[in-house]
């Protein structure tokens, strides 16, 4: 069965307020220290556009979001991934590079923000192409991951898409090395939640995060949850204030991202 078409005009009248047109003046209003920023976004799918405009609009009033990234990358990653080859692909991360350059040299954003866990490998190569150009880069799940180290405990990771998990427990043992910690985790993969995800069934989405979480709380003891990816931030939307509910914090990529990226902006 086809998935339903919403009313085109609403649809596209919250479309274009999330996301605006193109312009070259300052955004129209926002925070007066962020206003004239721009913020380069490097995305590993088109789709995850929406998720990095909401979080931008959201914690980043005023700075102008550009965006970068196209659905062949994720494609790419999802290939390597089903046929146990090296992912991402060493050509992804070629692209991210490229990609980075196109927002520097094209689009003269002051910061660089990588959203996709999944290509969170790129991040040394998009920082040492951008050094010349002396624009700082971010990658999205380094915030949380070193919220989760420095609290301690155990943390449970939980994922809803296959090629993300190894790049994600790889980063949080990065994050406790540099930060001179150690780190114990366990994780989950839900891709049941993935497709509710894919079909436009973000409560659903959010209910299979809730119950897995639960689901492993009631297995073992943990410090706080990470989740790996940008879209599964959506967490937020039906669980505000999940410590409240869970009794430990959900950190998200899409909330601790975006607050570092402002303190990278207000610099």
């Amino acid at each position: 069965m086809p998935k339903p078409i919403p009313n085109p005009l609403d649809f596209f009248s919250t479309y274009m307020r999330l996301t605006g047109a193109a312009h070259l003046g300052p955004e129209q209003h926002g925070d007066p220290r962020l206003l004239g920023k721009r913020l380069g976004l490097l995305n590993g799918s088109s789709w995850v556009t929406a998720w990095s405009n909401y979080f931008g609009r959201l914690l980043l009033p005023g700075v102008t979001l550009v965006n970068a990234g196209n659905d062949a990358v994720q494609l790419n990653f999802m290939q390597a991934y089903a046929d146990h080859a090296p992912c991402p692909p060493g050509a992804n991360i070629e692209r991210f590079v490229a990609y980075a350059r196109d927002l520097v040299e094209l689009a003269n954003v002051d910061a660089v923000l990588i959203t996709c866990s999944t290509m969170n490998r790129s991040y040394v190569h998009v920082a040492d192409a951008l050094a010349p150009f002396n624009v700082p880069v971010v990658q999205i799940d380094m915030p949380m991951m070193e919220a989760a180290v420095t609290r301690g405990g155990k943390v449970l990771v939980i994922a809803t898409h296959g090629p993300t998990v190894t790049s994600t427990q790889a980063l949080l043992d990065e994050t406790a090395t540099r930060l001179g910690m150690s780190v114990a985790y366990d994780g989950a993969t839900v891709e049941s939640a993935w497709h509710r995800l894919a079909e436009g069934d973000i409560a659903g989405h959010n209910q299979l995060l809730a119950d897995a979480i639960r689901d492993q709380l009631g297995r073992n003891s943990y410090s706080s949850v990470v989740l790996a990816q940008l879209s599964m931030s959506a967490f937020l939307f039906s669980y505000p204030d999940p410590a409240s509910i869970l009794g430990l914090p959900v950190f998200t990529s899409g909330q601790c991202g975006f607050e570092r990226m402002r303190d990278v902006l207000l610099s």
